[in-house]
C-alpha cells in the first residue's frame, strides 16, 4: 500500500508541476488550444497515442475482445497501429496542418465552417461534438473502477474519480495544450513500460507463451467451445473481428480530439518523425493490450450467457490480481495515465469547441482573447465535473442509458465527421450538402442503435438485426464506411452547394517557399 501511495503521489506531483511550468504557453487562445502550432514530433505523436488508448481499451475492450476472439484479438491492436495511427498521419497529417493554418481554423467544427463557408455547419458540428464527447469522457472513469477496487480494497471508487478529475482539471486549466502534450509524453512512457512488464508477468503464470496458449485451448475446450479457435490466426468470428478493427482503427480519422493533434505540429519534418513514433507507440500499447486480453480464457471460466464471471470488465483485473504489489502499483499508474491523458484531450476539445464554435458566433460583439480563455477554462471544469458525476452515477446504479450512450459516441462522431473532413482536404468539389448528408447519416445510425439497444427493438430483417445494428461496433463501422460513399455521391449531385473560393483555399498546398540547404538537397 505504501508503494502504491508513493507512486501515485509522485505521479500526480509531476502532472501538476508540468501544468504550472506550461502557464507561459497558455497566454492566448492559439497557445492554449494549439500550443502555438509549434509542438515537436515526440510530444505530438505521444499526445495522439495517449488520446487514442485509454482505460476503456486496457480494461474494457482488451478483456471483452480477448475473451471473444482469443489471441486473434491482437489484430485489433495491429489495426489500430497501421490503420488508426500510421495512415492518418500519412494521409491527413500534412494537409490538415497546411489547410487549417491557411484557413485560420483551430477546431474541427471551425474547419467545417471555414472550408465549406457555412456558419450553421460550424454550429451543428459543435453541438454534435458536445453531445457525444461527454458520454465518451465519462466512460474513461469507468475503466478505473475494477482496478482501483482491486488495488485499494475498501476505498470508495468515487474517491478515485474525484481525485483524478480534480488533478486533471488543474493541469489542463493552468497549462492548456502544452501541459496536456508534455504530460501525455510522460504518461505514454509509463504506458509503454507498464504494458511490456505486465505481459511478461502474466504469461509467466502458465509457463510462458506456449504454456499460456495451451491453457487457453484446454480451458475453452473444457467449457464446450472449440478451444483451438481461440489460439488460431483469425479466431472464432473473423467477420465480427473485422468490424471491430474497422471501428476502433478507422474511427480516429474523424474524431476531433485526434485530428486536432495535426493542427499543432511544428513542420513537415516533424510530421514524418511523428508518423514513425506514433505507429511504434500503437504497436506496443494497443498490440500489447489486445494480445494480453487474448489469454483471458486461461484465467477465467464462462458464467451466465457464456460471458466471464463478473463481466468483461473483470477479465483484466482477474489476470492481474496475483501480480507482485510493485507491478500492481505500476499497472494502476498505467491505467491512470491512459485515462488522464485521454480525459485531458477530450475536455480541451470540448471546451474549445463550445467556446469558439458555439458561444462566440452567437454573440453580436466580438469576444476578447481574455474572455475566450476564461470561458474555455470554466467549461473545462464543467465538463470534468459533469463527466465525473455521470461516471459515479453509472458505476453505482448501472443506468442502462448512460452505458449505451457511451457505446455509440465514437461511432456517431466518426460516422458524421470522417468523410467530410477527409474529402474536404483532398477534393475541391465536396459540397455542403454532402457534408450535411454525412452528419445526418452518422448521427442517425448511432441514434437508431441507441434506441434498439435500450428497447430491444427488432427490424425483423436478419441483415439489419444481425449485421448492421447488431452492436454499436457494427453500426459505427458501417456509418463510417457509408460516409465515404455518401459524401462524393451527394456532392456530385449538389454542385450548387459547393462553396466559392475553393481554388484559393487549395492554393496553400502549392505555395512556393524557400528552405535551407540542410533541409533540402539540391544539385549544385
Amino acid at each position: 500500500m505504501v508503494i502504491k501511495i508513493i507512486l501515485l503521489v509522485a505521479f500526480f506531483g509531476v502532472m501538476i508541476g508540468v501544468g504550472l511550468y506550461c502557464r507561459r504557453h497558455a497566454t492566448d487562445v492559439n497557445g492554449f488550444v494549439l500550443g502555438g502550432r509549434n509542438v515537436g514530433p515526440w510530444l505530438t505523436a505521444f499526445a495522439f497515442g495517449t488520446s487514442y488508448f485509454s482505460a476503456v481499451i486496457f480494461v474494457g475492450y482488451a478483456g471483452q475482445f480477448g475473451w471473444n476472439f482469443g489471441v486473434a484479438s491482437t489484430w485489433i491492436g495491429l489495426g489500430n497501429a497501421f490503420i488508426g495511427s500510421l495512415l492518418p498521419w500519412a494521409i491527413l497529417g500534412r494537409r490538415t496542418r497546411i489547410l487549417t493554418q491557411h484557413l485560420g481554423s483551430r477546431t474541427m467544427p471551425d474547419y467545417f465552417g471555414l472550408r465549406y463557408k457555412s456558419g450553421p455547419m460550424k454550429i451543428i458540428a459543435s453541438v454534435i461534438v458536445f453531445l457525444f464527447l461527454i458520454p465518451y469522457t465519462a466512460s474513461l472513469f469507468n475503466g478505473l473502477s475494477r482496478l482501483f477496487t482491486m488495488a485499494f480494497p475498501g476505498v470508495d471508487y468515487a474517491v478515485c474519480v474525484i481525485v483524478m478529475a480534480v488533478l486533471t482539471g488543474i493541469y489542463v486549466i493552468v497549462g492548456g495544450y502544452m501541459a496536456t502534450a508534455i504530460n501525455d509524453f510522460i504518461q505514454g512512457i509509463i504506458m509503454l513500460v507498464g504494458i511490456v512488464a505486465t505481459i511478461v508477468a502474466v504469461l509467466s503464470f502458465n509457463g510462458g507463451l506456449m504454456g499460456s496458449l495451451e491453457k487457453v485451448v484446454t480451458q475453452a475446450t473444457e467449457t464446450g467451445a472449440e478451444g483451438w479457435k481461440f489460439a488460431s490466426f483469425l479466431g472464432p468470428d473473423p467477420v465480427f473481428l473485422l468490424f471491430v478493427v474497422i471501428l476502433t482503427s478507422l474511427g480516429t480519422w474523424g474524431l476531433p480530439q485526434m485530428v486536432g493533434k495535426f493542427y499543432s505540429i511544428r513542420d513537415e519534418a516533424d510530421i514524418k518523425k511523428g508518423t514513425i513514433i506514433s505507429t511504434f507507440f500503437a504497436i506496443v500499447v494497443a498490440g500489447g493490450c489486445y494480445f494480453l486480453g487474448g489469454f483471458a480464457r486461461a484465467f477465467m471460466t464462462p458464467g451466465a450467457g457464456g460471458k466471464p464471471e463478473g463481466g468483461f470488465d473483470n477479465v483484466i483485473p482477474t489476470m492481474l490480481q496475483n501480480l507482485p504489489e510493485i507491478l500492481i502499483a505500476i499497472v494502476l499508474v498505467l491505467v491512470l495515465s491512459a485515462s488522464m491523458s485521454t480525459l485531458s484531450s477530450l475536455v480541451l476539445t470540448s471546451s474549445s469547441t463550445i467556446t469558439l464554435d458555439f458561444i462566440a458566433p452567437m454573440r453580436k460583439k466580438e469576444m476578447s482573447e481574455k474572455k475566450k480563455m476564461l470561458i474555455m477554462r470554466v467549461f473545462i471544469a464543467f465538463f470534468i465535473i459533469l463527466s465525473a458525476i455521470i461516471a459515479i452515477v453509472q458505476a453505482k446504479s448501472n443506468v442502462v442509458f448512460i452505458a449505451q450512450l457511451m457505446g455509440v459516441s465514437w461511432g456517431a462522431l466518426s460516422g458524421a465527421f470522417l468523410a467530410p473532413f477527409l474529402f474536404g482536404l483532398y477534393w475541391k468539389r465536396t459540397t455542403r450538402a454532402g457534408c450535411y448528408a454525412s452528419f445526418i447519416f452518422g448521427v442517425g445510425m448511432s441514434l437508431v442503435q441507441l434506441v434498439k439497444s435500450l428497447t430491444g427493438f427488432s427490424f425483423g430483417v436478419p441483415f439489419f438485426d444481425d449485421l448492421v445494428f447488431k452492436t454499436s461496433l457494427h453500426s459505427g463501422a458501417i456509418a463510417m464506411l457509408c460516409g465515404l460513399i455518401i459524401v462524393p455521391v451527394v456532392s456530385l449531385l449538389s454542385q450548387k452547394t459547393k462553396p466559392d473560393g475553393v481554388d484559393e483555399m487549395f492554393s496553400c498546398y502549392d505555395k512556393k517557399i524557400e528552405v535551407s540547404q540542410k533541409t533540402s538537397l539540391t544539385d549544385i
